[in-house]
């Protein structure tokens, strides 16, 4: 049985997916012309995973749980992916970091694309807002009935 915390909850943790993708893409914008890492070669475009989880109050009902799947889901960010596409070269032989043919390899990332995921993680973020209000006004409202 779900009450108004369920559905807090669960937009909660959709709020924090988003914020935590938002923050991603903030970092692949922030370094779209970063040629060398700690890691080295050119920084790696990043990726957020999202996995539906059962929503629980703690590990207990998790074990205990007997239907996993007619439970309400929550979304969690589960890992972090770096891509694997090829680095962008650019013939730049003044570069400090151009190899010996004077080329630089540039993170593969596009800007149009990572402003469009943003747009998407914010819109995603404020239905998550208006989800978690809804449920604040339906159980003021039902405060309101007992009065």
């Amino acid at each position: 049985m779900a009450d108004f915390l369920t559905g807090m909850r669960i937009s909660s943790s959709g709020m924090a997916a988003q914020r935590m993708r938002m923050n991603t893409i903030a970092s692949n914008i922030a370094n779209i012309n970063t040629t060398q890492t700690p890691e080295g070669g050119p920084y790696r475009r990043k990726d957020v995973v999202f996995e539906a989880m059962p929503d629980a109050k703690n590990f207990g009902e998790i074990i205990t749980s007997t239907d996993p799947h007619g439970s309400f889901q929550r979304v969690q960010v589960t890992d972090i992916l770096s891509d694997r596409k090829a680095p962008l070269l650019k013939y730049e032989p003044d570069h400090p970091d151009a190899n010996a043919d004077g080329y630089v390899a540039y993170p593969n990332i596009n800007l149009m694309e990572e402003m469009t995921n943003m747009i998407q993680a914010s819109r995603s973020y404020e239905a998550n807002v208006t989800a978690l209000q809804a449920s604040k006004d339906m159980a003021l409202s039902a405060l309101e009935i007992g009065r």
